[in-house]
């Protein structure tokens, strides 16, 4: 019977273990160095991220070997970059003015860090370090972000490319939970959506009507 428990307590921990596991392979392959793209076509897919309205006069950033670096200084407060949390994709992404100072500087550095191979642990330590030291600040008011890109391609947790998702805002609540929202359990895709969950950069993103289209410089 002591045998008996001691194998049912060890497979009761089999589940856990494995996704701790499969977690830490997902942050492990997340590192390693972006594919460059030419400066006129990152500010086009960057620029495709919101409604012309929006990003005709934003600062746009691109990604070089060194990170990244301004190459349209915009007018409206709003900035835009394509973001690559995985070697393999392209997220274009715009912030407003209040996202801009604190989320997105957040997530750029990240995905500077990644593009040199730094450990998961290490990158978390120097985000955790910045909003310790002031080099990051979390939002004072309510960030916004638009995603609304046709040239989207993500990655999904597991590491397998999904193609694009589906034209969204984003709302940033520095820390916000899924028992809060009541959003627990499978997330309607087709609605709202928490990410980040329990996390700095929580947020909420709420689907919209239509993608916007790469347009040419």
């Amino acid at each position: 019977m002591m045998v008996r428990a001691a194998v049912t307590g060890l497979l009761s921990l089999v589940p856990g273990m494995l996704i701790a596991q499969a977690a830490a392979i997902s942050a492990q392959a997340r590192g390693g160095p972006r594919p460059l793209l030419p400066t006129f076509e990152e500010i086009a897919l960057a620029r495709s991220a919101a409604p012309a309205a929006v990003s005709d006069s934003t600062t746009i950033y691109v990604l070089g070997d060194a990170g990244y670096r301004v190459a349209v200084t915009g007018t409206n407060g709003v900035a835009c970059y394509v973001s690559r949390s995985w070697p393999e994709s392209l997220e274009p992404h715009c912030f407003d003015a209040e996202g801009a100072a604190t989320i997105m500087p957040m997530t750029m550095r990240r995905v500077e860090l990644r593009h040199r191979g730094v450990s998961h642990d290490e990158e978390e330590r120097e985000i955790q370090a910045g909003l310790t030291d002031g080099r990051f600040r979390l939002p004072r008011r309510p960030a916004m972000s638009w995603m609304m890109s046709a040239a989207q391609r993500l990655v999904n947790d597991s590491g397998t490319p999904v193609g694009r998702w589906q034209p969204h805002l984003m709302i940033y609540y520095p820390y916000l939970t899924a028992q809060e929202t009541r959003l627990t359990g499978a997330p309607d895709l087709r609605h709202a959506v928490l990410t980040d969950a329990g996390r700095p950069t929580a947020n909420l993103k709420g689907v919209v009507k239509e993608f916007i289209e790469p347009r040419s410089p």
